[in-house]
Order: C-alpha cells, then structure tokens, then sequence
C-alpha cells in the first residue's frame, strides 16, 4: 500500500568546506571588513546546502559581517572612527 520513502541520496563527493567558511567569515567579519564575512559567510551557507550540513555558522558570519559595515557607518557618521582609519 504505502512504500516508505527512498533514502535521500548520499551528498556529492569533494571537500566539505563549510566550517571554514563560516569560521574565516566570522573571524574576518568581527576584526577587520565586513564584506568578507559577508562572502563567506554565504560560501558556507552555499557549502552547507550542498553536503547536507548546518548553515549556522554562515548566518552567523553574515550577521557579524553586515554589523561590523552598520557600525563602523555609524562611527564614521558620528566622527567617533578611531585616528588609525581616516
């Protein structure tokens, strides 16, 4: 009557490079350019999908990466940027 459901397929082979994305985006998102932990932050979601693995490291790195750019707007547009960046 009812057949089970067919196991998913086993992810492709390759490198699974998810936690160094999300770690390089987080890292490079809270110390020094927000773009780049924009960009792998979305490297480790887009790796993420594709082995079958947790995205949350790449929502984390995106997140730190677009309130380093909010911040560091904020302090340009205050004038409170530190000396060493103007």
């Amino acid at each position: 009557m009812n057949a089970p459901y067919p196991p998913p397929p086993p992810p492709p082979a390759g490198r699974d490079r998810t936690t160094l994305w999300g770690v390089l985006g987080i890292v490079t998102g809270v110390l020094c350019c927000g773009i780049l932990g924009i960009v792998f932050g979305w490297l480790s979601i887009r790796d993420a999908r594709r082995y079958r693995q947790s995205p949350v490291l790449g929502y984390v790195a995106i997140a730190l990466g677009v309130l380093n750019i909010v911040v560091s707007l904020i302090l340009q547009a205050t004038g409170n940027y530190p000396y060493w960046n103007r």
